[in-house]
């Protein structure tokens, strides 16, 4: 069940956005219904100058009245016909199962992917993909001026937040590591499209790490088996180039394709980030030959 809401028709009636707020948290799913309950939010963007929806999960026992705060875990393609589905049932699965802690989840429908997604590239096939590509900077703004404060107004949050992403979206997600790491604490990339500008993330890791030497983050890195090298040329990267406060694991999955690793690995990377548990230390025995 979904609750349909105008973020920007009351953001100066706040008994209003309480009313709303406590009514999406308590509503049930109806069995015939494949996602757990969320409220759908129009949050107008001035940066982006365009309206965006959101869709934002909590947990089972939220309370909007109690003192507990939440992290948050924010999503890419996160809208109810992307990728939202799936995400929120594990999310809300595990939850239940006391396998990780309670948190909320905010998903970011897509409205130019190619757009948002991708940073500045010198490589003329790539700016072939869309109309418009490079604008990342931007979306990431919009991400921390307007979309994190209002989910800070309306909900319970504490200061922990995550960020996942697979495909593209793992490129945005690998890109704020580097040029933005303190936005998030924990960033889950699946199977990232590495290639994007002549593998930028791979050339520039040796000095993006140095300039970010006191960085605290974690990073949680998966590929698929047909999706090329790119992935292991980031994890040289970060071998040569260790930093105490980066924690990070790799696993590249053969037995899976780019068309179906975020459903074939959810559970076990919510599970990595959240468990509470330390991540695998990765393995950099072996040093890139080509």
């Amino acid at each position: 069940m979904r609750t349909l809401f105008r973020l920007d028709l009351v953001l100066n009636l706040p008994w209003l956005a309480a009313a709303v707020l406590a009514l999406a948290c308590l509503a049930p799913a109806r069995a015939d219904e494949p996602m757990p309950a969320h409220l759908t939010l129009r949050v107008p963007s001035t940066l982006l100058a365009e309206t965006r929806v959101v869709n934002v999960y909590v947990p089972p026992g939220y309370d909007s009245k109690a003192d507990r705060r939440y992290p948050v875990l924010y999503m890419l393609d996160g809208g109810e016909k992307e990728d939202f589905p799936h995400l929120v049932e594990a999310l809300d699965a595990l939850i239940r199962s006391a396998d990780i802690p309670p948190m909320l989840l905010v998903g970011i429908e897509n409205t130019e992917r190619r757009r948002d997604l991708t940073g500045p590239t010198d490589i003329a096939s790539d700016r072939e993909i869309a109309a418009v590509v490079g604008g990342s900077a931007t979306f990431r703004a919009f991400i921390e001026r307007e979309l994190m404060p209002l989910i800070g107004t309306f909900y319970k949050v504490s200061g922990e937040r995550s960020i996942i992403g697979e495909s593209l979206a793992g490129l945005f997600v690998v890109e704020t590591l580097f040029v933005q790491p303190g936005l998030f604490d924990t960033h889950i990339a699946l199977d990232p499209s590495l290639w994007w500008n002549a593998e930028q993330w791979w050339r520039e890791a040796g000095s993006r790490l140095e300039t970010n030497a006191g960085m605290q983050a974690r990073l949680i890195l998966a590929a698929a088996g047909d999706s090329g090298n790119s992935a292991a040329h980031l994890v040289d990267a970060l071998c040569r180039n260790p930093l105490p406060g980066l924690r990070w694991t790799y696993a590249p999955h053969p037995e899976l394709q780019h068309a179906t690793i975020f459903r074939g690995l959810e559970r076990d990377v919510l599970r990595q980030a959240f468990s509470g548990e330390a991540l695998a230390e990765p393995d950099c025995s072996a040093a890139r030959s080509d």
